[in-house]
Protein backbone atom coordinates (compact mmCIF):
# COMPACT_ATOMS: atom_id res chain seq x y z
CA UNK A 1 0.00 0.00 0.00
CA UNK A 2 0.94 3.70 -0.97
CA UNK A 3 2.44 5.84 1.78
CA UNK A 4 2.98 9.62 1.74
CA UNK A 5 6.62 9.05 1.07
CA UNK A 6 6.45 6.60 -1.42
CA UNK A 7 5.29 9.17 -3.58
CA UNK A 8 7.77 11.08 -3.11
CA UNK A 9 6.13 13.78 -0.74
CA UNK A 10 6.41 14.93 2.98
CA UNK A 11 5.22 17.50 5.63
CA UNK A 12 7.40 19.16 7.80
CA UNK A 13 11.10 19.30 7.71
CA UNK A 14 11.94 16.50 10.32
CA UNK A 15 13.46 12.98 10.13
CA UNK A 16 10.91 10.02 10.47
CA UNK A 17 12.07 6.86 12.23
CA UNK A 18 13.49 3.80 10.60
CA UNK A 19 9.28 2.38 11.03
CA UNK A 20 7.83 5.75 10.18
CA UNK A 21 5.32 4.21 13.04
CA UNK A 22 4.17 4.85 16.26
CA UNK A 23 6.32 1.61 16.75
CA UNK A 24 9.16 3.45 16.58
CA UNK A 25 8.62 4.41 20.08
CA UNK A 26 11.04 1.36 21.79
CA UNK A 27 8.01 -1.08 23.67
CA UNK A 28 4.86 0.81 21.64
CA UNK A 29 3.15 -2.26 20.00
CA UNK A 30 0.00 -2.16 17.72
CA UNK A 31 -2.85 -4.85 16.97
CA UNK A 32 -5.47 -5.00 15.12
CA UNK A 33 -8.85 -6.70 14.32
CA UNK A 34 -10.77 -6.54 11.34
CA UNK A 35 -14.19 -7.31 11.07
CA UNK A 36 -15.71 -7.39 7.54
CA UNK A 37 -18.47 -9.54 6.58
CA UNK A 38 -22.03 -9.73 4.29
CA UNK A 39 -25.22 -10.74 6.20
CA UNK A 40 -28.81 -10.89 6.50
CA UNK A 41 -30.66 -9.42 9.16
CA UNK A 42 -33.93 -11.38 11.10
CA UNK A 43 -35.98 -9.49 8.37
CA UNK A 44 -33.72 -10.92 5.49
CA UNK A 45 -32.32 -7.60 4.57
CA UNK A 46 -28.72 -7.35 3.63
CA UNK A 47 -26.22 -6.27 6.33
CA UNK A 48 -22.94 -5.53 5.28
CA UNK A 49 -20.08 -5.14 8.61
CA UNK A 50 -17.07 -2.98 7.84
CA UNK A 51 -15.69 -2.45 11.35
CA UNK A 52 -13.00 -3.61 13.80
CA UNK A 53 -10.38 -2.77 16.31
CA UNK A 54 -7.21 -0.99 17.47
CA UNK A 55 -5.18 -1.75 20.48
CA UNK A 56 -2.41 0.47 20.97
CA UNK A 57 -0.09 -1.40 23.72
CA UNK A 58 2.25 1.23 25.46
CA UNK A 59 4.87 -1.05 27.29
CA UNK A 60 5.39 -4.42 27.08
CA UNK A 61 3.99 -6.88 29.66
CA UNK A 62 0.36 -5.03 31.69
CA UNK A 63 0.55 -1.20 31.08
CA UNK A 64 -0.11 -1.28 35.00
CA UNK A 65 2.87 -3.24 35.77
CA UNK A 66 4.78 0.06 35.01
CA UNK A 67 2.97 3.04 34.11
CA UNK A 68 3.14 6.24 31.70
CA UNK A 69 2.97 9.41 32.28
CA UNK A 70 -0.04 10.66 29.94
CA UNK A 71 -2.18 13.69 29.13
CA UNK A 72 -4.91 14.07 26.87
CA UNK A 73 -6.40 17.63 24.62
CA UNK A 74 -9.78 17.50 23.19
CA UNK A 75 -10.38 20.01 20.49
CA UNK A 76 -14.11 18.90 19.65
CA UNK A 77 -15.77 17.15 22.43
CA UNK A 78 -18.50 15.18 19.80
CA UNK A 79 -16.90 11.87 21.01
CA UNK A 80 -15.73 9.52 23.41
CA UNK A 81 -12.64 8.21 24.78
CA UNK A 82 -13.31 6.56 28.51
CA UNK A 83 -10.67 6.73 31.33
CA UNK A 84 -9.98 10.20 30.55
CA UNK A 85 -10.83 11.43 33.99
CA UNK A 86 -8.15 9.41 36.01
CA UNK A 87 -5.78 9.82 33.37
CA UNK A 88 -6.32 13.68 34.13
CA UNK A 89 -6.58 12.95 37.77
CA UNK A 90 -3.39 10.97 37.71
CA UNK A 91 -1.66 11.66 34.92
CA UNK A 92 -0.90 8.31 34.46
CA UNK A 93 -1.86 5.89 31.33
CA UNK A 94 -2.21 2.40 33.40
CA UNK A 95 -4.20 -0.05 30.60
CA UNK A 96 -3.71 -0.59 26.87
CA UNK A 97 -5.67 2.20 24.85
CA UNK A 98 -8.27 0.79 22.57
CA UNK A 99 -10.03 2.47 19.38
CA UNK A 100 -13.25 1.46 17.76
CA UNK A 101 -16.90 2.27 15.90
CA UNK A 102 -18.83 4.33 18.56
CA UNK A 103 -21.70 1.74 19.35
CA UNK A 104 -19.02 -0.91 20.62
CA UNK A 105 -17.05 1.27 23.02
CA UNK A 106 -18.71 -0.78 25.87
CA UNK A 107 -17.86 -4.41 24.60
CA UNK A 108 -14.18 -3.11 24.17
CA UNK A 109 -14.03 -1.36 27.12
CA UNK A 110 -15.40 -4.82 29.14
CA UNK A 111 -12.96 -6.69 27.33
CA UNK A 112 -9.82 -4.62 28.12
CA UNK A 113 -11.14 -4.99 32.04
CA UNK A 114 -11.60 -8.81 31.05
CA UNK A 115 -8.05 -9.16 30.21
CA UNK A 116 -6.37 -7.03 33.02
CA UNK A 117 -8.14 -8.87 35.62
CA UNK A 118 -7.12 -11.93 34.38
CA UNK A 119 -3.99 -11.21 35.21
CA UNK A 120 -4.45 -9.50 38.75
CA UNK A 121 -2.81 -10.23 41.56
CA UNK A 122 -5.79 -9.68 44.02
CA UNK A 123 -9.75 -9.39 43.77
CA UNK A 124 -9.13 -5.52 44.62
CA UNK A 125 -7.58 -4.97 41.09
CA UNK A 126 -9.25 -2.18 39.26
CA UNK A 127 -9.57 -1.10 36.00
CA UNK A 128 -10.74 2.02 34.10
CA UNK A 129 -8.92 0.95 30.34
CA UNK A 130 -9.02 4.11 27.62
CA UNK A 131 -11.58 3.67 24.58
CA UNK A 132 -12.06 6.06 22.27
CA UNK A 133 -14.33 5.44 18.85
CA UNK A 134 -14.88 7.32 15.66
CA UNK A 135 -18.62 6.54 13.66
CA UNK A 136 -18.66 4.12 10.93
CA UNK A 137 -22.44 4.17 10.27
CA UNK A 138 -22.51 5.36 6.64
CA UNK A 139 -20.28 1.63 5.61
CA UNK A 140 -20.70 -0.31 8.59
CA UNK A 141 -23.95 -1.66 10.50
CA UNK A 142 -23.09 0.09 13.45
CA UNK A 143 -26.74 -0.64 15.49
CA UNK A 144 -25.73 -3.88 15.15
CA UNK A 145 -22.54 -3.78 17.46
CA UNK A 146 -20.49 -6.65 15.38
CA UNK A 147 -16.89 -5.63 17.69
CA UNK A 148 -16.95 -8.33 20.47
CA UNK A 149 -14.56 -9.88 23.38
CA UNK A 150 -13.11 -12.07 20.79
CA UNK A 151 -11.84 -9.70 18.26
CA UNK A 152 -10.12 -7.47 21.19
CA UNK A 153 -8.63 -10.31 22.46
CA UNK A 154 -7.11 -11.08 19.03
CA UNK A 155 -6.00 -7.73 18.37
CA UNK A 156 -4.25 -7.91 21.93
CA UNK A 157 -3.12 -11.21 20.68
CA UNK A 158 -1.87 -9.44 17.21
CA UNK A 159 -0.15 -6.30 18.71
CA UNK A 160 3.76 -6.08 17.65
CA UNK A 161 6.55 -4.03 17.62
CA UNK A 162 6.90 -4.17 13.89
CA UNK A 163 5.37 -2.00 11.04
CA UNK A 164 1.90 -1.21 11.48
CA UNK A 165 -0.98 -2.12 8.88
CA UNK A 166 -2.72 0.99 7.88
CA UNK A 167 -5.80 1.84 5.85
CA UNK A 168 -9.51 -0.20 5.90
CA UNK A 169 -7.92 -2.01 8.80
CA UNK A 170 -8.82 -2.66 12.63
CA UNK A 171 -11.26 0.40 13.93
CA UNK A 172 -10.84 2.02 11.09
CA UNK A 173 -12.55 -0.24 8.49
CA UNK A 174 -15.19 1.52 8.02
CA UNK A 175 -14.07 5.37 8.14
CA UNK A 176 -14.14 8.07 5.95
CA UNK A 177 -11.52 11.00 5.73
CA UNK A 178 -12.06 14.54 3.57
CA UNK A 179 -14.65 12.82 1.63
CA UNK A 180 -12.01 9.77 0.60
CA UNK A 181 -11.94 6.47 2.39
CA UNK A 182 -10.58 7.03 5.80
CA UNK A 183 -8.95 4.56 8.28
CA UNK A 184 -6.19 3.83 10.23
CA UNK A 185 -2.72 6.04 9.73
CA UNK A 186 0.58 6.38 11.80
CA UNK A 187 4.03 8.26 11.16
CA UNK A 188 6.81 9.17 13.19
CA UNK A 189 9.40 12.11 13.79
CA UNK A 190 13.22 11.30 15.20
CA UNK A 191 14.87 14.20 16.97
CA UNK A 192 18.79 14.82 16.34
CA UNK A 193 21.06 14.14 19.39
CA UNK A 194 21.32 17.96 20.18
CA UNK A 195 17.37 18.03 21.21
CA UNK A 196 17.41 14.75 23.25
CA UNK A 197 17.42 11.92 20.16
CA UNK A 198 14.08 11.15 21.10
CA UNK A 199 10.87 9.96 18.90
CA UNK A 200 7.39 10.49 18.70
CA UNK A 201 5.32 8.56 16.87
CA UNK A 202 1.14 9.36 15.94
CA UNK A 203 -1.23 7.03 15.64
CA UNK A 204 -4.92 8.20 13.85
CA UNK A 205 -7.92 6.92 13.34
CA UNK A 206 -9.17 9.14 10.94
CA UNK A 207 -13.05 9.75 9.94
CA UNK A 208 -13.77 13.38 9.84
CA UNK A 209 -13.23 16.90 7.30
CA UNK A 210 -14.96 17.94 4.01
CA UNK A 211 -13.35 17.68 0.72
CA UNK A 212 -12.98 20.97 0.04
CA UNK A 213 -11.07 21.60 3.03
CA UNK A 214 -8.30 19.08 2.52
CA UNK A 215 -4.66 20.27 2.11
CA UNK A 216 -1.49 18.43 1.51
CA UNK A 217 1.26 20.34 2.34
CA UNK A 218 -0.09 23.71 1.86
CA UNK A 219 -1.52 22.51 -1.82
CA UNK A 220 -5.46 22.46 -1.68
CA UNK A 221 -6.11 19.25 -3.09
CA UNK A 222 -9.61 18.81 -1.81
CA UNK A 223 -10.67 21.39 -4.28
CA UNK A 224 -8.11 20.22 -7.19
CA UNK A 225 -10.04 16.39 -6.74
CA UNK A 226 -13.38 17.23 -6.49
CA UNK A 227 -16.86 15.23 -6.37
CA UNK A 228 -16.73 15.92 -10.20
CA UNK A 229 -13.81 13.27 -10.37
CA UNK A 230 -14.09 11.33 -7.68
CA UNK A 231 -17.44 11.06 -6.29
CA UNK A 232 -19.01 11.87 -2.92
CA UNK A 233 -19.11 9.34 -0.21
CA UNK A 234 -22.07 7.02 -0.84
CA UNK A 235 -23.22 8.82 -3.75
CA UNK A 236 -25.33 6.43 -5.95
CA UNK A 237 -26.65 4.67 -2.77
CA UNK A 238 -28.24 5.84 0.34
CA UNK A 239 -27.14 9.05 0.83
CA UNK A 240 -26.48 10.26 5.16
CA UNK A 241 -28.48 12.58 6.08
CA UNK A 242 -25.15 13.81 8.43
CA UNK A 243 -23.82 16.96 7.38
CA UNK A 244 -20.43 16.46 5.14
CA UNK A 245 -17.26 16.04 7.58
CA UNK A 246 -19.37 14.41 10.28
CA UNK A 247 -17.67 12.50 12.04
CA UNK A 248 -14.42 12.56 14.45
CA UNK A 249 -10.35 11.50 14.70
CA UNK A 250 -8.88 9.98 17.34
CA UNK A 251 -5.20 10.87 17.79
CA UNK A 252 -2.28 8.94 20.13
CA UNK A 253 1.16 9.99 20.63
CA UNK A 254 3.42 8.04 21.92
CA UNK A 255 7.32 9.31 23.29
CA UNK A 256 10.16 7.97 25.14
CA UNK A 257 11.41 11.33 26.17
CA UNK A 258 11.09 11.67 29.82
CA UNK A 259 8.36 14.18 30.05
CA UNK A 260 5.58 15.18 33.14
CA UNK A 261 1.95 14.93 32.72
CA UNK A 262 1.52 18.27 32.26
CA UNK A 263 4.41 18.03 29.15
CA UNK A 264 1.88 14.96 27.55
CA UNK A 265 -0.73 17.35 27.93
CA UNK A 266 0.92 20.03 26.15
CA UNK A 267 2.33 17.55 23.43
CA UNK A 268 -0.99 16.42 22.91
CA UNK A 269 -2.71 19.54 22.14
CA UNK A 270 -0.23 20.07 19.22
CA UNK A 271 -2.12 16.93 17.32
CA UNK A 272 -4.48 19.80 16.58
CA UNK A 273 -2.13 21.49 14.85
CA UNK A 274 -1.22 18.65 12.06
CA UNK A 275 -5.04 18.29 11.78
CA UNK A 276 -5.66 22.37 10.66
CA UNK A 277 -2.84 22.00 8.53
CA UNK A 278 -4.72 19.22 6.96
CA UNK A 279 -7.98 21.67 6.87
CA UNK A 280 -9.57 19.76 9.76
CA UNK A 281 -10.75 21.12 12.96
CA UNK A 282 -14.25 22.84 12.18
CA UNK A 283 -17.09 20.65 12.49
CA UNK A 284 -19.10 20.84 14.65
CA UNK A 285 -20.20 16.97 14.68
CA UNK A 286 -16.59 15.60 14.80
CA UNK A 287 -15.26 14.10 17.86
CA UNK A 288 -11.27 15.24 17.43
CA UNK A 289 -9.58 13.98 20.92
CA UNK A 290 -6.17 13.27 21.60
CA UNK A 291 -4.08 11.27 23.83
CA UNK A 292 -0.43 11.48 24.56
CA UNK A 293 1.88 9.17 26.94
CA UNK A 294 5.65 9.03 27.68
CA UNK A 295 7.69 5.81 28.41
CA UNK A 296 10.91 8.16 29.40
CA UNK A 297 10.45 7.35 33.12
CA UNK A 298 10.80 4.07 34.30
CA UNK A 299 10.53 4.45 37.51
CA UNK A 300 6.75 5.08 38.32
CA UNK A 301 5.38 1.93 41.14
CA UNK A 302 2.87 -0.55 39.77
CA UNK A 303 -0.60 1.06 39.59
CA UNK A 304 -1.98 -1.25 42.88
CA UNK A 305 -2.45 -0.48 46.32
CA UNK A 306 -1.30 -3.67 47.31
CA UNK A 307 2.05 -3.06 46.47
CA UNK A 308 4.65 -1.93 48.53
CA UNK A 309 6.28 1.02 47.04
CA UNK A 310 8.68 4.10 48.03
CA UNK A 311 7.46 7.00 49.80
CA UNK A 312 9.02 9.10 46.43
CA UNK A 313 10.59 8.04 43.19
CA UNK A 314 13.08 10.00 41.24
CA UNK A 315 12.06 11.28 37.60
CA UNK A 316 13.39 12.86 34.89
CA UNK A 317 11.84 15.52 32.94
CA UNK A 318 12.57 17.91 29.58
CA UNK A 319 13.23 21.45 30.34
CA UNK A 320 9.77 23.33 29.06
CA UNK A 321 12.29 25.84 26.96
CA UNK A 322 13.66 22.26 25.23
CA UNK A 323 9.90 20.90 24.45
CA UNK A 324 9.76 23.09 21.33
CA UNK A 325 11.29 20.17 18.81
CA UNK A 326 8.57 17.53 20.55
CA UNK A 327 5.50 19.94 20.05
CA UNK A 328 7.11 20.48 16.36
CA UNK A 329 7.48 16.47 15.53
CA UNK A 330 4.05 15.95 17.37
CA UNK A 331 2.34 18.11 14.85
CA UNK A 332 3.95 16.86 11.92
CA UNK A 333 3.79 12.91 12.68
CA UNK A 334 0.13 13.55 13.29
CA UNK A 335 -0.11 14.85 9.80
CA UNK A 336 1.75 12.72 8.15
CA UNK A 337 -0.67 9.96 10.11
CA UNK A 338 -3.73 11.32 8.42
CA UNK A 339 -2.01 11.54 5.32
CA UNK A 340 -0.90 7.49 5.13
CA UNK A 341 -4.28 6.50 6.14
CA UNK A 342 -5.87 8.34 3.42
CA UNK A 343 -3.38 6.69 0.66
CA UNK A 344 -3.50 3.13 2.23
CA UNK A 345 -7.27 3.41 2.63
CA UNK A 346 -8.86 1.24 -0.38
CA UNK A 347 -12.45 1.94 -1.90
CA UNK A 348 -14.60 0.37 0.18
CA UNK A 349 -18.85 -0.83 -0.56
CA UNK A 350 -20.75 -1.33 2.44
CA UNK A 351 -23.74 -0.84 3.97
CA UNK A 352 -26.96 0.07 2.45
CA UNK A 353 -24.93 -0.22 -0.98
CA UNK A 354 -22.87 2.87 0.12
CA UNK A 355 -19.27 3.19 -1.82
CA UNK A 356 -16.36 5.37 -0.61
CA UNK A 357 -13.46 6.02 -3.03
CA UNK A 358 -9.73 6.01 -2.09
CA UNK A 359 -8.16 9.22 -2.70
CA UNK A 360 -6.40 8.38 -5.70
CA UNK A 361 -2.39 8.18 -4.93
CA UNK A 362 -1.15 8.48 -8.88
CA UNK A 363 -3.89 11.75 -9.14
CA UNK A 364 -2.41 13.28 -5.93
CA UNK A 365 1.04 13.29 -7.36
CA UNK A 366 -0.32 14.78 -10.67
CA UNK A 367 -1.56 17.63 -8.83
CA UNK A 368 1.20 17.93 -6.33
CA UNK A 369 3.88 18.62 -9.38
CA UNK A 370 1.69 20.60 -11.40
CA UNK A 371 0.89 22.77 -8.07
CA UNK A 372 4.13 22.97 -6.12
CA UNK A 373 6.66 21.27 -8.20
CA UNK A 374 9.75 22.04 -6.05
CA UNK A 375 7.33 19.86 -3.25
CA UNK A 376 8.89 16.60 -4.04
CA UNK A 377 11.78 14.51 -1.88
CA UNK A 378 13.92 11.52 -1.92
CA UNK A 379 11.28 8.76 -0.91
CA UNK A 380 11.78 7.78 2.53
CA UNK A 381 9.99 4.91 4.73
Amino acid sequence: MPRLRHLGLSVGRLTPGPLNAITDVEGVRVGHRTVVEDRTDAAGRPVAVRTGVTVVQPRPGPARSQPCYAGSATLNGNGEMTGLEWVRESGLLTTAVAITNTHSVGVVRDALVADDSATALSEEFWSMPVVAETWDGLLNDLHGQHVTAQHVRDALADASGGPVAEGCVGGGTGMVCHGFKGGIGTASRRLGEADGGWTVGALVQSNYGERHALRVDGVPVGRLIGFDEVPAPGAQAAPSALPPGSGSIIVVLATDAPLLPDQCQRLARRAGTGLARLGGGTQDGSGDIFLAFATGNRTLPPETYLATAATTVKVSTVPHQRLDPLLEAAAEATEEAVLNALLAATTTTGHRGRTVHALPARRLREVMAAYAPGAFRPAAP
